[in-house]
């Protein structure tokens, strides 16, 4: 994993970034780490971090599902003062294309399809349900300020409130980065497609009663 390079190109100017390297024994308690130390920022709008909380771990989680590889890297950055968190997961494994290739239906697709369909609402590998990036994807649309995903020699990028594929230098795996704006207030239930309850989800993993108390 090239760690260097990704903090050259994601991370140039901040000296406060955390990076983690998890695997299957790990992942929650990563996850839970960097999320809880979020928490306890109180001018991050809460509705930022429940929704950004599923999508995180999601996102995590794709990297031991669909990569083949057993480590992923996770570079986490939040800048106070302009009120933006910027998390970045990579690997170094099969990438977009070769994953979504195991499903029959796209097994002829090509790269920069693939990236265009991993976004999309149940596309999946088969190995999931194909929901994480999507959900993501709507995070991006609701607080994003930055999303890339890279894979191969190809890029999805969010840009103007549109998604775009690009040419990119080659990353033999993926790459998922997102910057968000955190003092925005957001409705979590529509970046989940009212499918989950990402709110109590995280109130109850991160807030104490009198947190709880306090939001209502």
């Amino acid at each position: 994993m090239d760690v260097a390079s990704l903090l050259k190109q994601f991370f140039p100017k901040t000296e406060t970034i955390t990076i983690d390297v998890f695997d299957a024994k790990n992942i929650y308690d990563v996850y839970h780490r960097i999320v809880g130390v979020l928490t306890q920022h109180i001018d991050i709008e809460t509705t930022v971090l429940q929704a950004m909380s599923y999508c995180f771990y999601e996102v995590l989680d794709n990297v031991l599902t669909h990569s083949g590889k057993e480590l992923g890297t996770v570079i986490t950055n939040y800048n106070a003062e302009k009120h933006l968190l910027d998390f970045l997961v990579a690997d170094d494994g099969k990438g977009v294309k070769e994953s979504l290739a195991e499903n029959e239906e796209y097994a002829a697709i090509s790269e920069a399809e693939a990236l265009t369909k991993c976004i999309q609402d149940s596309v999946t590998d088969g190995k999931g349900m194909g929901f994480g990036l999507y959900s993501t994807s709507l995070l991006a649309r609701d607080a994003g300020v930055r999303f890339e995903i890279y894979s191969g020699t190809h890029k999805l990028v969010y840009r103007n409130d549109a998604f775009s594929i690009e040419e990119a230098p080659l990353w033999q795996g993926t790459v998922v980065f997102m910057e968000i704006t955190t003092n925005k207030e957001i409705d979590p239930k529509e970046v989940v497609a009212n499918r989950t309850d990402c709110a109590t989800q995280y109130n109850e993993l991160f807030l104490n009663d009198t947190e709880l108390e306090q939001l209502w």
